[in-house]
């Protein structure tokens, strides 16, 4: 007990909590971690993405620097900037770069959740409550038991309908 001081002077349902919040205070800790490191990904993908449209934008205003006039115009206006933005966007999600960084930009984000989860599952272990994975366990488990279900009701009418 000694080394869960925040526990001796808890009482009831909050005992069990307060035992626990050790471990939800180091999932906050590295929630933070993680959290910064993810937000430099995210700045980078979007700095990226910024960067390819105005490097299009800019090659679609040389390419039609008029305005249209007509329908005939504007349709070719569409085509040239479909066409460079195409281009220069499947360029940019073909690149090196961006792929690292993208599946860092993943990575991050399933780590935050795997965080998230672990916390959640901490609070619902300490009110006695069940965990993600044993509702998961008991849903798999009634969906089994509806397939069986319906297959011995289906066998039964065969039944019935034989002996009529």
């Amino acid at each position: 007990m000694s080394s869960k001081p925040q526990a001796l002077t808890s009482a009831g349902p909050m005992r069990a909590f307060a035992a626990n919040s050790k471990k939800v205070t180091t999932e906050l800790i590295e929630i933070n971690e993680d959290l910064l490191e993810f937000n430099q990904y995210l700045t980078e993908y979007y700095n990226q993405l910024a960067k390819a449209w105005e490097v299009a934008q800019k090659k679609v205003n040389l390419k039609a620097p008029e305005v249209p006039q007509d329908v005939e115009q504007i349709e070719a206006f569409k085509r040239i900037w479909i066409d460079i933005f195409d281009n220069d966007f499947t360029e940019l999600f073909d690149s090196k770069k961006f792929g690292e960084n993208y599946g860092k930009l993943v990575s991050k984000e399933l780590e935050l959740t795997k965080h998230w989860n672990n916390i959640s599952n901490v609070i619902l272990q300490s009110v006695n409550l069940p965990s993600k994975e044993e509702i998961d366990e008991v849903y798999k488990e009634l969906h089994s038991l509806k397939k069986r279900v319906g297959k011995l009701e289906l066998e039964l009418k065969k039944k019935e309908t034989g002996k009529k």
